[in-house]
Formats: structure tokens, C-alpha cells, sequence
């Protein structure tokens, strides 16, 4: 039996959307259980944000794992129960892409901007 291609198993899923804070939001589940989130601006139709969740082994849902777009603050979900998490003054990189572009966003940079340096070899792209 032939392993499903990426368009096929989009098909297949069950997809609820709405429009909501100029926000198309629309939710993906498929048959193996996995649930994909997406929100694009209105205005522009740009992918703001992609987010996965699958089952985890005892059934119930788990956590929502960012892909693209910025991670949603622990402060804004339920209080949870982890004794050890990351500092919030590290740097938080993501992912935005454009019709044009791959762009990668940097928050909570601890120095200014100048003193940071960025460059792409042209040969390797």
C-alpha cells in the first residue's frame, strides 16, 4: 500500500475555518489523529503562524508544537506543573515566510543590534 503524499492526506482531513481579530484561522485534523493549526493576515494573505499537536500515549492531547510564527506566552496558558523551564531572557528565534522570502526573527536580543553580525554565503544560498 502506498504511503499517502502530503496533498492527499491535506484532502482527507477535516478542516474548520473562521475569521476572527483579521485572521483567517483554520484547523486541520487528520485521519491518524494529529491536529494542524494555521492563522494568515486578511489583508495580505501571509502565513502568520503554523502550529501541530498530536495525541500522546495515553490518548489525550498534547502540547502544541510551534513551526512557524512566534510561540504563544506560558503566561497566557493554564499554569503548569514543569520544575524547570528556560530563562525568558533568552533569544526567541522564528520563522516568517512570504511569498518572496524565508525570514528568520529574533526577539529578546540581549545586546544592541550592532553588535551582532549576520552574513550568507552566496555560492550555498
Amino acid at each position: 500500500m502506498a504511503v499517502p503524499s502530503w496533498l492527499e492526506r491535506l484532502r482527507a482531513a477535516g478542516k474548520t475555518a473562521l475569521v476572527q481579530d483579521g485572521k483567517r484561522k483554520i484547523h486541520y485534523l487528520f485521519e491518524d489523529g494529529k491536529e494542524m493549526a494555521e492563522e494568515y493576515d486578511i489583508k495580505t494573505g501571509q502565513l502568520i503562524s503554523r502550529k501541530w499537536r498530536e495525541k500522546n500515549t495515553l490518548g489525550g492531547t498534547g502540547k502544541w508544537q510551534v513551526e512557524v510564527g512566534e510561540p504563544t506566552s506560558p503566561l497566557l496558558g493554564a499554569l503548569e506543573s514543569e520544575l524547570i523551564t528556560e530563562s525568558s531572557s533568552n533569544p526567541i528565534f522564528m520563522r516568517k515566510d512570504t511569498l518572496s522570502s524565508f525570514q528568520w526573527r529574533i526577539r529578546n536580543l540581549p545586546y544592541p543590534k550592532e553588535v551582532y553580525s549576520v552574513s550568507v554565503e552566496e555560492e550555498q544560498r
